[in-house]
């Protein structure tokens, strides 16, 4: 598979792309700084320099791929808007080179969700929603672009983000699953979501 990733210098993107090329996979890593790509060079790797928001500078990466990638998320000190500008320009240029599998990082705590407990559904999330209300807002309108495109798309809800070691996980269609995940499963779950249909116009949640 031709797989093109974006935010591939963030915490999941370089699993995603690490561990993309371990299944062999070819990916096409889009930066915005080279230098800030913790992957080995590889003979399957290309890396594109462009602005994620400019659909005229992303297309290129998009040329003959089988698939997109995006595990971007909210840049410290960033645009209030980030997600949703980077992903109507994902879109555009998907829909300019015909692209439509679409897998897309999004959050679980910006969420109401069936399956939530007590204390998940009434005290954590609500606090989350509140201290980081731009955050949420910006990763719902994401959302929602996505679900009204004509891609082939399916949404990942990762629970709390960590830095441990991988171990085994849980998923749920459209579902509260869990309180934490480790980035490096989240990079896991977008490459088995890649290849299992069933996964397509679904928001898939992972935790342990």
């Amino acid at each position: 598979m031709r797989l093109t990733v974006f935010g591939a210098t963030g915490g999941i993107g370089t699993d995603v792309v690490r561990q993309a090329l371990a299944r062999s996979h070819e990916v096409i890593a889009v930066v915005r700084d080279p230098a800030r790509l913790a992957v080995p060079p590889a003979a399957t790797l290309t890396v594109v320099t462009a602005d994620v928001m400019d659909p005229s500078a992303i297309k290129p990466a998009l040329d003959g791929a089988d698939a997109v990638a995006s595990a971007l998320g909210p840049r410290s000190g960033g645009p209030p808007n980030v997600l949703t500008e980077s992903m109507h320009a994902i879109l555009s240029a998907m829909d300019a080179t015909g692209v439509r599998r679409l897998i897309a990082v999004s959050a679980s705590g910006f969420f109401v969700e069936p399956g939530e407990g007590f204390l998940t559904g009434k005290i954590a999330k609500p606090l989350l929603r509140r201290i980081l209300r731009d955050n949420a807002a910006d990763t719902r309108r994401m959302e929602q672009l996505i679900t009204a495109s004509p891609t082939d798309w399916t949404i990942l809800r990762p629970s709390q983000l960590t830095n441990a070691p991988r171990k085994p996980y849980k998923t749920a269609v459209d579902r509260y699953v869990g309180p934490r995940i480790a980035r490096a499963d989240v990079a896991d779950a977008i490459l088995n979501a890649l290849e299992d249909p069933a996964t397509i116009t679904h928001r898939v949640n992972l935790g342990y």
